[in-house]
């Protein structure tokens, strides 16, 4: 194990106690901005900053951090400095209500979002755009001043959700150094918060608003890598510890706030919404989803384009995923042995649903990387002619479009081999879950979820080889 807290320049800038606010800071400065032009810029969407920035260069950078550095943007969520500025006027008071605990609210929040980028085209409209970024710091607002902890980041934020599952696939998680030190503490700082000795009732450094409890964590599952146990801690016994990423999809163990992960119903619908909503955003941005959006007109006796996505999208994240779980977990539970015999089809289903996870992260690292790469320069011209927006002159000179991005046919290799290694990963862990709960009859265990992982990845790569509407980055081309 490396701790990356301990590496001699990286560790003294991840240890610095303001580097979380200063993150913050600069991304709440970019978010006014995209605000700013996204209601009073150019309603264009190719040459304005809240759709091109918003739809094309952050959910690039999103999954590409979350898969390399693990949960980086929420660390640096400006919607969370934003939530604290309003708590010194207004302290919460409530706890989060406890029929809404879990991911039961967050699940239709983070499908509608989904639905919504659609039928409202969001990303040729720089104004939806903009007031959905008002959205969600007015949700994050309302939500945190009304509930004590991390209750929008934790029951409510879609992103944060998309956040949780994706970084599953980090290299780097939160854990402790020496279980024998946590063993003997008798405060529980990175849990409670540390207290001025002379004064109980100030807290000096919060603890985790999530309430993981450091020594029984595993993976990176609830965790928005805030550190703010590594401030907390007081015998530097937290590190940011390298791992093999994925490893905790097929860790079943009891850990911290989420008991076992093949006994939490609403984790493992989350990583079916995450995984086949991958699909189905990237199947409407291509042209064959007209013909299906016709037939679905015909066959619903549908009025508007709402009802024939509306249709799509309760089949394509409702009814598909929850018909092949069930029925891959019926089929485990006919074929897996004694083992199978005593484990109800739900919770079958729900261990084999995170091992879905790898190919769905393939799914939105290859969407968001065709947007990302082949619309990569637009942002130095339209950022220069936001400047000229806001100053009436060229402070950062004329806008230069003689550079997009890369050719598409130069990024679509790279999008076959993130499905394609995804598809790989997700049958390694459909592998090791079945060696997990199954020994002597693991392989005929795993035959169902095999075959829903290489039908996602061949489907996945039909839709890839399609016509891509390329909307944003077709406009700058």
């Amino acid at each position: 194990m490396s701790d990356l807290l301990a590496w001699p320049v990286v560790g003294a800038v991840l240890r610095w106690r303001h580097l979380r606010t200063t993150t913050r800071t600069v991304l709440l400065l970019v978010a006014a901005v995209l605000v700013w032009h996204g209601l009073f810029g150019p309603q264009f969407a190719p040459t304005n900053l809240a759709t091109l920035a918003t739809w094309i260069h952050y959910r690039g950078l999103l999954i590409g951090v979350l898969l390399v550095a693990g949960n980086g943007f929420c660390h640096a969520c400006p919607m969370i400095l934003a939530r604290d500025l309003t708590r010194k006027v207004r302290a919460p008071t409530l706890r989060w209500p406890g029929r809404l605990h879990g991911k039961w609210l967050a699940l239709p929040l983070f499908a509608a979002v989904l639905f919504a980028y659609e039928v409202f085209d969001l990303w040729q409209n720089p104004a939806a755009t903009a007031w959905l970024i008002v959205g969600y710091f007015a949700g994050a607002i309302v939500v945190d001043t009304l509930f004590r902890g991390a209750s929008f980041c934790k029951h409510v934020c879609p992103v944060g959700q998309f956040n949780f599952v994706a970084s599953t696939l980090s290299p780097l998680e939160i854990r402790s150094k020496d279980q024998a030190v946590c063993a003997s503490c008798q405060t529980f700082d990175c849990l409670k918060g540390r207290r001025a000795p002379e004064a109980p009732s100030v807290i000096l450094q919060r603890g985790c608003e999530l309430h993981l409890f450091v020594p029984t964590k595993v993976g990176n599952l609830e965790c928005t890598f805030c550190l703010d146990c590594v401030q907390a801690c007081p015998y530097d016994n937290v590190a940011l510890a390298t791992r093999v990423p994925g490893e905790e999809l097929s860790d079943d163990r009891r850990r911290s706030v989420i008991g076992r992960p093949s006994r939490r119903l609403d984790f493992a619908a989350l990583a079916l919404l995450f995984t086949f909503g991958g699909l189905v955003n990237a199947f409407a941005m291509t042209a064959p989803v007209q013909a299906v959006e016709r037939w679905l007109a015909i066959g619903t006796h549908a009025t508007s384009e709402g009802q024939v996505l509306a249709v799509l999208f309760v089949f394509g994240l409702g009814v598909a995923p929850l018909a092949l779980s069930a029925a891959a977990g019926y089929i485990t539970h006919l074929v897996g042995g004694a083992r199978a015999t005593f484990t109800p089809v739900r919770h079958i289903a729900a261990s084999y649903a995170y091992a879905l996870i790898p190919i769905g992260c393939g799914v939105w690292l290859a969407h968001y990387a065709f947007h990302f790469l082949t619309g990569l320069g637009a942002i130095v011209p339209v950022t220069q002619g936001a400047a000229i927006d806001a100053f009436g002159w060229a402070i950062l000179g004329e806008p230069n479009w003689t550079w997009i991005g890369l050719r598409t046919g130069l990024v679509f290799p790279l999008q076959v081999g993130a499905v394609l290694l995804g598809g790989f990963g997700s049958t390694l862990l459909i592998q090791r879950i079945s060696e997990r709960d199954y020994r002597g009859h693991a392989a005929e265990a795993g035959v169902p979820w095999m075959v829903i992982a290489v039908g996602l990845t061949v489907l996945a790569l039909w839709i890839l080889s399609q016509p891509m509407d390329m909307r944003i980055t077709g406009a700058l081309s």
